[in-house]
């Protein structure tokens, strides 16, 4: 391995284990969705999507998403916690760079996302989604574009905090309404005018389209209709794109 990947994967690896040696966390990732979407599957069972299907089946992949909301919160906790260990300091101290500095963390949240997200996915059969080999690797490729993008955002609120309940306190006061207005919630036909124009403010509402179209690819659920695929594509990689050079910059001056 070069010299210049070792500080990348060094980190990257580190965080993994940190993920994987508490227990507590693991579980508390996967118990919160899955609650949430047993008690709205089972409280709107009666009830039809916008798309026909069952509620439950369309709710599913909004909570994989919610899954990687989760991860983009407890991955980058960390960044706050090795500043008062003083690991970061040492870090920043190293002949490491800051592309490897913040690609690490961007591999490792992304990684717990996707981890997380196939537990979740031992549920699918109770859903009576048809998953197929195609569904599942675009789908999966675009939880991991969507993972980078949202690690990359806990980075940068991260770096630029000293308290970790702060940042939780900040984390779900932005995150979660960014999931319940981007349509894995409820679809936007059926919202109030005003909040359809919020939804469509939101980033999230082409990236929860994009992968809900990618999820039910060939299952014969219909997803939602929403904007062009290409469309909900150029956001995320833009996105994804500001957000890496910021954090590039905030590690430098840091």
């Amino acid at each position: 391995m070069t010299a210049a990947l070792l500080p990348t994967y060094s980190l990257w690896t580190r965080d993994l284990k940190h993920f994987v040696r508490q227990r507590s966390r693991v579980i508390g990732a996967i118990g919160q969705p899955f609650v949430i979407w047993i008690l709205l599957a089972a409280g709107f069972k009666n009830t039809a999507s916008a798309a026909g299907t069952d509620y439950g089946a369309y709710l599913f992949p909004g909570v994989i998403l919610l899954i990687a909301l989760f991860a983009a919160i407890f991955s980058t906790i960390s960044i706050i916690d090795d500043r008062r260990s003083g690991f970061l300091q040492a870090v920043l101290a190293s002949p490491a760079s800051p592309a490897a500095i913040v690609t690490g963390k961007l591999l490792a949240g992304t990684t717990i996302a996707l981890l997380q997200s196939l537990l979740f996915l031992v549920l699918l059969p109770f859903t009576g989604i048809g998953f197929t080999l195609e569904a599942f690797l675009l789908s999966m490729l675009v939880l991991a574009g969507t993972g980078m993008l949202l690690t990359a955002l806990g980075f940068l609120l991260a770096w630029h905090m000293t308290s970790s309940q702060g940042f939780h306190a900040v984390m779900n006061l932005l995150l979660l309404p960014m999931w319940m207005l981007s349509g894995a919630f409820f679809p936007l036909e059926g919202a109030a005018g005003w909040m359809q124009i919020l939804m469509r403010l939101n980033p999230m509402y082409y990236i929860t389209t994009l992968f809900q179209n990618t999820f039910f690819l060939g299952s014969g659920v219909a997803a939602v209709p929403g904007p062009a695929p290409w469309i909900s594509v150029a956001i995320l990689i833009g996105l994804f794109a500001v957000l890496y050079f910021v954090s590039l910059r905030t590690v430098r001056v840091s």
